[in-house]
């Protein structure tokens, strides 16, 4: 497969606004609705091995989004709303049928399954072997302890774990917001894919930045 790099530092919102003016008008005039004192911040494997340029499996437009991701946790936590990583890996007893299909594993405890971007003390970090974060992992519980009923779906990949996810997240009954430079995908043309399956029946599209002005809007002093 041939990647391409979409999205790069400092034309990340032209891109995302084209991405999203090419969007059914259904899909982009939906109300948002969102309320930070009930949502949670989920950061789906910002790992070497998927951000590292040496790394096989190296998403090139994903260093593009790290600082509205970086921005958007801060404005998280200073709401004192969870900020929960994840952290992919697989051994041969529980890749299961990730094994056959990428014909190999991103090992627990290996350099490429380190972070990338490390998270910060008093976050949350959830470990998974599949696609869906909350397959076999305490997210589900770890979300309704913390009384959310909202999730913000970031990170990588935009059409494998970060879709998968979002569609899990609201089979389980919470709203889904899903920041169109929020995520990044090998290719622009997986990551418009998403967008468009996404905001049609599962996720509320928008930019971090939209997310942002009600974030900070309504943080403490």
């Amino acid at each position: 497969m041939k990647k391409d790099c979409y999205f790069v530092s400092g034309s990340v919102e032209a891109v995302v606004r084209e991405l999203l003016s090419g969007l059914p008008s259904f899909i982009r005039d939906r109300a948002a609705g969102f309320r930070p004192a009930r949502a949670a911040l989920l950061l789906l494997d910002l790992q070497k091995y998927f951000l590292d340029p040496g790394s096989h499996a190296f998403v090139p437009s994903a260093p593009a989004i790290l600082d509205g991701l970086l921005g958007l946790a801060g404005a998280f936590r200073r709401r004192r709303r969870p900020v929960i990583w994840t952290r992919h890996g697989n051994t041969p007893a529980d890749a299961g049928r990730m094994a056959n299909w990428w014909r190999d594993m991103l090992l627990p405890g290996s350099t490429a399954a380190g972070w990338a971007v490390p998270p910060e003390p008093g976050d949350i970090v959830v470990d998974k072997t599949g696609y869906d974060a909350f397959l076999g992992t305490d997210l589900a519980s770890i979300l309704t302890m913390a009384d959310t009923s909202q999730v913000v779906v970031c990170g990588v990949m935009t059409h494998l774990c970060c879709e998968t996810t979002a569609r899990s997240a609201f089979g389980r009954g919470f709203e889904v917001f899903f920041p169109a430079d929020g995520t990044a995908a090998p290719t622009r043309a997986f990551h418009a894919a998403s967008l468009l399956n996404l905001g049609h029946g599962f996720a509320v599209l928008g930019t971090i930045a939209d997310l942002r002005a009600v974030l900070d809007a309504e943080s403490p002093a």
